[in-house]
Parts: C-alpha cells; structure tokens; sequence
C-alpha cells in the first residue's frame, strides 16, 4: 500500500461516524449547582439576574457536494432534550441559506439541501438554529450557532491557466526545464514545434481528473552558420565614361541564419583594381555594391579583377569550432568602350601678343586628340559668342589661332575665348576649353593734356610769375611706369614752361604787364613727350587770357569785345541783322492772314451788316457711316441699276416723285459720269443742300482728279431757279431770299 492510498482511508476514516449519523442530540448538561452572577442591573429593584446554561452542545454537519439524487439532500438533524415527542416545540432555522438552500422540518428538526452545492463555489454555510414552544412562541433554549461544511469530491480536473502557450528556446541549447529530446536541434532545418502538455491531479491514481494545455515552441537563431558566396566568379560590366561614384554591380553572400546573425561585412581584399573600385555594405539588403573610385579609360586597362570578402560582423564565441565565419569570391569587370569627346592637350591656354602685330598672325595653337583606338580627326572651330566683334579666328584643321582685326590694348586687355573641338566622324562629341589672349601694351599713344585748362594772365603780371600748373596722361601703360616731358614747340617772348620732373609743368610769364586792349588771348603750343620707345609726342595749346585782377592776383573781369572780334561783328550789327529777321517774321504773318482771308469771302455780297446774314442749320447728314442718305454703290461698281433711293435724314413737305437716272454705260468716263451726277442733284428740287457728305471712292482708269464739289461745277447761280424753296415752308425762307436775290445783289 502506497503512501498516497494510506492518506485515503485515513481521511475516509475520520469522515466516517459523521456520514453515518448526522443527527445531532441537543442533550441538558447536568448542573449541581447554579452560578450566580453577580452582575447588577442598573434598576433599583434589587432583583438579581440567575443565568442558566443551555441544555445542548452543537457540532458540525459535513454535507458531500455536487449531489445527483432526485430527492432532497439530507443533511442531518437537531434534536433538543425538551422535546418530549408531543409536538409542543417548533425548530426555527436561520443564517446562510437558511429557507433556500437549506429547509428543517419544525416538528422533527431534519435539515435538507434544496439544490446541488459546489464547494468551489462556497466551501461553508454558517446557520443559526432555535427551539421555541408552538403555544407560547417562547424560546425553550437559547439560539445558537452550527456550521455545515461542503466535502469536497474530484469534480474538477486540472487546468492550465493559458490555453496555449508560446515559449522559445535557442537553438543549440543544454538541458532545461522542457529537455529537447534530440541533441543540437537545428532552426534552419525546423524552426516550429508543438507540444502538449497534460496534467494529472490525485497523484496520476486511478479516479483521477486531467487536463491538457499546448506549447508551441520556437527555436531561436544563434549565429552557427558562416555566409557563404553562391558562386566561386562574378563577372561585371561597366563603361569607361562612368563618372565616381558610379554602382556598376553588387554582390552577395547568403546566411541561414536571421536578424544581425545574419548581418554581413563586404571588403576588398586583394586584387589589380583596388584603387580603381570600391565595395559599399547596403544595410538593408546586406549586399555589397561596387562602384567606381577614380575614372576608367578603355584604352588604358579592359580587364580588373577583385577579391571580394564578407564577413559576420557578430560571431559567438561558443561556435568558433564550426570554422570561420566569412567567405571569398573574385569578381571580374569588363571596361567597354564609348565613343569620347576629344581631350585638349592643357585645361586652358593662355597666349599673350603685342597689340601692334599685323592681321593674320598666329598668337597659339591648340591640340587636342580623340581617346578613342579609332583616332578620328578633329575639327576645331571658335565660339562666336566669346568673339561677338570677330577680332581672331583659328584653322579648322591645326587649331592654329589667329587675328583677323587689329588689336588695341587700350580697348581690351584681355579677351577671353572658347575653342570647340569636335570630331568630324562624329560632331555630337565635342569638348570646350578657355583660351585667354592678353594684349601686350605698345607705346602707339601721345601723352595729352590730363585735363582741359582755362588759364588766364593778370594785367600787371610781374616776369616769373606762375599763371598754371599743367600736368598730361598717357593711355599706354609702359612697365617702367609714366614719365613725361613738357617744352615749348617756339621760343615765346611772353611765356615759358618750367618742367618739374614730376609730370607736371608750370606755365610762368616772362615779361611786365600785359593789355588786354592790344591783345586779349595768347595761344601757347607745349609739346608733351614719353620716354618709351619708340618715343611718343604731341602739341597742346593752351589758350591764355588776359584779365584784370585786384591787387592779391584774383581775377575781376576779361574782355568780352576780344570773343567777338574774329567774326567781324559789332554789337549794334547783331542788334540790326535781328531787328530785320523780326520784320520779316511780321510780314510773312501778315501776308498768310490777307490770304486766309481771301479764301473766306462770303456767299453773297450785301451792304447790309453780316450778322444779319448768319444762317443756322439744325439738321446734320450721317457723315460717312450714313449709308441710307445716298447710293455710293453706283460710283464703286457704274454698271450697278438701281432705282433712286429717297433721302431720310430729313423730309421735305412737299414730295416730288423721284426720277429714275439712267444708267451709264460701261465705257463712260468716270469724269462725265461724275459731271452728270451733279448736273443731276443740282437741278433735283427734292435734294436740297442738306449738310451732309458724300463720299465718291471710284475713280477709274486714268481719271484726272478733280474737285468734287457741287459750288465749284460748271453750272452758274444764274442757271438754277431757287423759286421752289418758298414753297417749302417759312423754314427755307432765308434760303429762298439769299439765292432768289442773289443776281440783283451782284448787278448792284
């Protein structure tokens, strides 16, 4: 017998006289004698209080849990020493449950469980009980306390707090908790596992209850597994116009394992292009990336080849036996060929020449070559916008610069060129380079007065006395620097130059007192001269006038007259010659006015005063855009028929019957055309002569352009009767008067 098997009916044995009788007798415990407490009420009755025990002892009830029977299960019984079987006591049942989960039967005092109880739920119930009489509801025992225990049965089986649970081990790992039952479990060849667990309660004894609960375990990574190149050769291409920097490829070496385990170092280890090539490490997708270092050439070099290495950057010591971590492989690159542009011989090109050489000198010569193995020949040529005023050119064929204007140093200084060379086989491949050109000074300048001077020469100048100080500039920039010398071109009698070896001179006079009545202006010539080669001079003039001057040598007033003279005229001869260009400006005015005037003369001639004439029109024709007032389509087009057209810019009271015009023939002259067209309105008495203006826009062939105007038409005054215009209304009246009366006022 077993430990486990022994602790089992030990606990059933001590269980057992409760379960076998749960009823419980309330017996009066024998009492010799009464104690009497001397405790006082606080009433002044003087009566002393004798307390009795209770006549029963109460024990626990052990009820089995999860009860499957039909009926009611029976916990056990009160029975008190006053029961005398008759009926007279009653049994009251209270507390935890009481009338619920448990009822007793008033006359016998069986307790019973209504329900099934869990003791999981609620392990015990605390309850009171008490035995009254039926008739008087009298206590016959005092109330007391019982407590009923819920045994516990295996009506549970053990449970795992989680359903499932996830744990990681490390792959490769010793003994633990959960053993792995095979020894250096691999993650790269099975990285999940599932196991189930199941727990057992009683000891594993039979009866017992059990339950499961799943692990799902991961084996994690260590770094056990060196990267390893998939090929022993990796050949690459790249083309020789790649700029630095340039990725041409990349390589890569596969780790089993994860995570920094499998984190790789690419480095360039060996090889004949290790200072032409660069390997970089792309974190994010370990692999190596070449690119170019320096600039490739073709035709220097086709072939490179690398040793190419990668490297764990974090190794565990407890797998240093599974043998280095890192691996090799050569890679080859291929260089290709492009066509280049053409390379000049220098970066730039500086030429310096003198400005006095003639046009068509060569100053340099440029060279460039194609890269290429094809060699094509080049063609070098200028860009025009480095030379907008054309002043060199250069031969296509040698790159030989030269001029095609003069040079003038003190224009430009420096001129700055570009000069393309391009292949002939292929002009798209072209290269540019600076050339400067810088002139060389020449002494092809003559110093010159630095300033314009207005000297002048007091009348009571004494000999000696400084009157100007002169000083010149040179435009030339020699390397000695700027010296000039100042004389006179003649020996002067009233003044000399006084160089002061500074570039500078003084002017002093050589006489006492000068008049500048006799001779107002001196004209002084001072040669200027370098001391270049070959040596430059030139004459200045300065013009000196004689002034009068106060006492401290300031001056007061020139002569004026003295200006005047060389032209021969006097003062009163301008005032003459500008009064007679005044007279003529008044008679040409007045001559235009009488003609003006002229052209003005009124209508009619009459003694009366011309405001009693004025005549006042308030109707005004359409102009140009008046289309409605009469037919220009007939002058554009002569062989246009058309009935007359009325006027409506104003209506007559009287309406005459308009007269049809007969149309002109095709070869009639515009001018007879015309002519007919105004004998036709003048004798019309339905067309007054309203304000209003007709345009006549054809002309024809070979037609003299005349006046057009119906007052300047062959027909007289005298041949129109204006009779009618009476019998238009007071309105034309006026009209009828002017050119009713119009002969008589002539014959006058």
């Amino acid at each position: 017998m077993t430990i486990h098997q022994f602790m089992l009916l030990f606990l059933l044995w001590e269980c057992l006289p409760h379960l076998c009788s749960p009823e419980i007798t309330f017996r009066r415990t024998p009492v010799p004698q009464q104690r009497i407490l001397g405790t006082r009420v606080p009433r002044s009755d003087g009566k002393i209080l004798h307390r009795q025990k209770r006549g029963w002892m109460w024990n626990q009830f052990f009820l089995l849990e999860e009860y499957t029977g039909s009926d009611y299960q029976y916990v056990g019984k009160l029975h008190s020493d006053q029961d005398k079987g008759d009926g007279s006591l009653k049994y009251i049942l209270s507390g935890d449950g009481a009338g619920t989960l448990f009822i007793i039967d008033e006359k016998t005092g069986d307790i019973h469980a209504t329900r099934r109880i869990d003791r999981e739920e609620k392990a015990f119930y605390t309850l009171r009980a008490q035995a009254i009489n039926r008739r008087t509801l009298r206590p016959v025992e005092p109330e007391s306390e019982f407590v009923i225990k819920i045994h516990d049965i295996n009506d549970n089986e053990p449970t795992f707090p989680e359903e499932i649970y996830t744990a990681s081990v490390p792959e490769m790992s010793v003994v633990g908790i959960i053993r792995t039952a095979l020894p250096n479990m691999n993650r790269e060849n099975r990285e999940q596992y599932q196991v189930v667990i199941q727990a057992k309660d009683m000891g594993g004894q039979m009866g017992g209850l059990s339950g499961t609960t799943t692990v799902n375990i991961t084996l994690t990574d260590v770094n056990d597994n060196p990267p390893r190149f998939p090929q022993n050769t990796i050949h690459l291409r790249v083309l020789e116009s790649s700029p630095v920097g340039t990725a041409i490829g990349s390589v890569k070496a596969t780790d089993a394992d994860t995570g920094k385990n499998a984190e790789v170092e690419y480095r360039i280890i060996d090889g004949d292009g290790t200072d032409m090539f660069d390997i970089i490490t792309e974190k994010d997708t370990q692999e190596g990336i070449i690119t170019v270092k320096k600039q490739l050439d073709y035709e220097s070099r086709r072939l490179y080849t690398l040793k190419v290495e990668a490297e764990n950057t974090h190794v565990d010591p407890r797998f240093y036996y599974l043998g280095p971590f890192k691996d090799t492989t050569i890679v080859k690159i291929s260089i290709e060929d492009v066509d280049e542009p053409p390379v000049f011989s220098r970066s730039s090109y500086l030429f310096e020449v003198h400005e006095d050489i003639e046009v068509g000198t060569i100053i340099g010569t440029v060279m460039a070559r194609d890269p290429d193995s094809a060699s094509s020949p080049i063609r070098f040529s200028l860009d025009r916008h480095t030379d907008l005023d054309r002043i060199f050119n250069i031969h296509s064929g040698n790159g030989s610069l030269y001029t095609s204007k003069p040079l003038d140093r003190e224009l430009s200084q420096w001129h700055n060129l570009t000069v393309i060379a391009a292949e002939i086989n292929n002009p798209k491949e072209m290269t540019r380079v600076a050339v400067f050109v810088r002139i060389l000074d020449v002494n092809d300048n003559a110093p010159q007065f630095a300033v314009f001077y207005d000297t002048f020469v007091c009348e009571n100048a004494r000999p000696g006395q400084l009157i100007q100080t002169i000083s010149a500039v040179d435009k030339d920039d020699p390397l000695g620097g700027q010296k000039f010398f100042f004389s006179l071109a003649a020996v002067n009698p009233n003044f000399t130059v006084q160089d002061n070896e500074d570039n500078t001179a003084r002017i002093l006079t050589r006489k006492n007192g000068f008049n500048r009545h006799e001779i107002s202006t001196y004209l002084l010539p001072v040669v200027i001269s370098d001391n270049d080669y070959p040596i430059q001079s030139s004459t200045g003039t300065l013009t000196i006038r004689v002034c009068a001057c106060d006492s401290q040598g300031n001056m007061q007033s020139c002569s004026a007259e003295a200006l005047l003279l060389p032209a021969g005229l006097s003062t009163g001869a301008l005032i003459a010659i500008l009064l007679c260009i005044i007279i003529l400006l008044v008679i040409v005015v007045l001559f235009a006015a009488l003609k003006r005037q002229r052209k003005k003369e009124p209508l009619i001639l009459s003694k009366e005063d011309i405001r009693d004439n004025i005549v006042s029109y308030n109707d005004e024709g359409g102009g140009e855009e008046d289309t409605q007032a009469f037919d220009i389509g007939t002058l554009r087009n002569p062989a246009a028929i058309e009935d007359k057209k009325l006027r409506r810019d104003i209506i007559p009271e009287t309406l005459f019957i308009p007269r049809r015009t007969p149309t002109a023939p095709d070869n009639t002259d515009v001018r007879d055309f015309i002519n007919e067209r105004l004998k036709e309105h003048d004798l019309d008495p339905t067309a007054p002569p309203y304000d209003s203006l007709a345009t006549y826009a054809y002309e024809g062939n070979d037609s003299i352009a005349e006046s057009l105007s119906s007052l300047e038409s062959g027909t007289t005054e005298g041949d129109q009767n204006y009779d009618y215009l009476r019998e238009w209304g007071p309105r034309f009246n006026k009209l009828a008067e002017m050119y009713g009366g119009g002969e008589s006022d002539k014959d006058s």
